[in-house]
């Protein structure tokens, strides 16, 4: 989650996805956007075939093993808007955000997802999301929080983190500073692309753990694109170790709430 858009939340679930299940464990990932998906695309599962299966519908598989769900693999063609049933779509809004949680619930439910050890959540930007989904969830292990250095990004991202603490009990894995600086492709000098962020300070003002810095790459928004994991073609990369250590900490995570 993150509260505000274009903070990189879907290559960060994507990227995440990728890591984990490279390391044999089994990962799914639930689109929770209804409006503006974009996990099937990044994923490169778009124009998947969609079985049933005695479980319920079967998700479409991304490499490198990883399940995907998206109300993308219903729409007719790509690029398709997603509108309620209602006489007019101005007099949709009304009951929008309940007809998209009731989306998310089947999602939820009707997918054979099989036994996973780990299913990623995109959420869409906005502060009542992770709320929203807590009480459709009914084991919420936890968050991740994602942000930008930028100042307005932080302080749109404490309002979703103590609506998360506030309303769900459900813990906050920790923050993410997403696209934290730029690493110059020839001569190797790293810069701040925010100057005036701290989010390491952000998190402790809010008691919440930092994970780290994933810095600022062309490539990974170009994976993106091209639907293939950024992690796997450069994984020699500074963004790639970061990664890596993001899939350290929630692994991590895990292990000390089995305990």
């Amino acid at each position: 989650m993150s509260g505000k858009g274009g903070v990189g939340k879907s290559t960060v679930t994507a990227n995440l996805a990728a890591v984990l299940a490279r390391r044999g464990l089994a990962v799914g990932i639930l689109d929770g956007d209804i409006n503006s998906s974009s996990i099937a695309r990044v994923m490169g599962v778009l124009g998947a075939d969609i079985a049933q299966s005695n479980g319920g519908i079967s998700p479409a598989v991304a490499e490198p093993g990883v399940k995907v769900m998206s109300v993308d693999l219903f729409l007719s063609k790509d690029g398709a808007p997603v509108l309620w049933d209602a006489p007019t779509q101005k007099d949709a809004f009304t009951w929008r955000t309940m007809m998209e949680m009731a989306a998310l619930r089947e999602f939820l439910s009707d997918t054979d997802w099989g036994v996973l050890d780990y299913l990623l959540i995109d959420l869409p930007p906005g502060t009542d999301r992770l709320p929203n989904v807590a009480d459709i969830v009914p084991r919420l292990a936890g968050s991740i929080v994602v942000t930008i250095p930028s100042e307005i990004s932080q302080f749109v991202v404490q309002k979703a983190v103590r609506m998360a603490t506030d309303v769900t009990g459900a813990p906050i894995i920790g923050i993410i500073e997403n696209m934290a600086s730029h690493v110059c492709s020839h001569c190797g000098h790293e810069e701040a692309l925010f100057p005036d962020g701290d989010v390491e300070a952000l998190a402790q003002r809010l008691g919440v753990p930092y994970l780290g810095r994933i810095p600022f790459d062309p490539r990974v928004a170009a994976a993106a694109d091209r639907a293939k994991p950024f992690t796997r073609e450069h994984p020699d990369a500074p963004a790639a170790h970061a990664f890596t250590r993001l899939a350290d900490a929630i692994v991590t995570f895990r292990a000390m709430v089995e305990e």
